[in-house]
């Protein structure tokens, strides 16, 4: 099926116009000469040619296509898995350096799928690409993303942790798993429904991240080094003592436990410190999780009202606390203490 309504060409070729001008400079002009900044150029070079190729089929009859032009575009679709996983990969494990196992990584594939397009070219093996190789391509594509969310587990497990939160780097890394998803997602129902739903998806999450980037504050982060991991330089011991002093005082003037939803920032901002100098305190100093930190205090509070208030019930003493519902109360409560709230008040009846 071709097209040649001008508005639905413009929709789906600005898409892809724009991601070989972002990827041209991500690989070529990009002053951050980084490993992360070479991969998403790659990855938005890859998609960008694939994406290309849909636009050249849709709106071009089946006559007139030159074939070679598909070809191109399926085998730049084998690479778009293994450059999203390492630009993750890259990003979340600061990578500096491209590993020489990476080089060959890609090099195997690379190879490979020019080798499958000069032994059996598009051209003249049309029904061996469109029943075999095309399948393989969309499931190593597949299994790369599968790669992928493995790699972003902990974002993720932050993503739902009312404890805890992400930072805009974190977020982009998820948007681009995302995009990328849905993207795959896309083509994939467009093979059998409407081949046009991928080329206008990518549009879309082009702008959508691009939006992203417009209105999230500390968004030059995204593409520029970041500090090296901060574990390793402890907050000397003066320092750090004058900072438990102080968190202690904020956390029993403010109560900041009782609050469900309070986040380390807001109690970095009334310590006047950085959230991650916080983080660092309470990870490597104190040697706990912000949330660990927080829960402790609410089972403090959750003891004493087990204590002193024999009249409320083991309920509501949890949510008096902080915990946002029961079951996390109870569970809590056993993990730190050893004991159910229940066997704990037991004691003092």
């Amino acid at each position: 099926m071709t097209f040649d309504n001008p508005l639905l060409f413009f929709l789906c070729s600005i898409g892809v116009f724009n991601g070989f001008l972002a990827s041209f400079y991500f690989l070529f002009f990009s002053k951050q000469k980084r490993v992360q900044n070479f991969f998403f150029g790659l990855l938005l070079l890859m998609l960008s040619i694939r994406i290309g190729k849909s636009v050249y089929v849709i709106f071009t009859e089946p006559t007139d296509r030159n074939l070679l032009i598909l070809q191109i575009g399926l085998s730049a679709c084998f690479l778009i898995g293994i450059s999203l996983f390492y630009y993750l990969k890259s990003s979340v494990e600061n990578i500096k350096k491209i590993p020489n196992s990476w080089k060959i990584h890609i090099a195997v594939l690379t190879v490979l799928i020019l080798l499958v397009g000069l032994i059996r070219p598009y051209p003249a093996n049309r029904a061996i690409w469109t029943q075999y190789i095309v399948h393989f391509i969309y499931a190593s594509w597949g299994i790369y993303i599968l790669l992928s969310a493995f790699i972003l587990k902990n974002i993720f497990k932050k993503l739902f942790n009312k404890d805890e939160s992400c930072t805009t780097s974190e977020l982009w890394l998820v948007g681009v798993f995302i995009g990328n998803m849905l993207v795959y997602s896309a083509y994939i129902v467009g093979y059998f429904y409407l081949y046009l739903v991928g080329t206008i998806t990518f549009s879309v999450v082009f702008y959508v991240l691009l939006i992203f980037l417009l209105f999230k504050n500390n968004r030059e982060n995204v593409f520029q080094d970041i500090p090296e991991k901060y574990a390793a330089k402890k907050i000397a011991d003066n320092e750090a003592k004058f900072l438990v002093n102080a968190l202690d005082n904020v956390m029993l003037k403010k109560q900041f436990h009782k609050n469900t939803n309070v986040k380390l920032k807001d109690i970095a901002k009334e310590l006047d410190i950085s959230s991650h100098k916080l983080s660092q305190l309470l990870n490597d100093n104190l040697g706990k999780s912000f949330a660990l930190f927080i829960n402790e205090y609410r089972i403090e509070e959750a003891k004493q009202l087990l204590v002193e208030n024999k009249q409320y019930t083991l309920e509501a003493i949890g949510f008096e606390a902080g915990f946002s519902s029961k079951s996390t109360f109870y569970a809590t409560f056993k993990k730190i203490i050893g004991q159910t709230p229940a066997e704990f008040k037991k004691q003092f009846s």
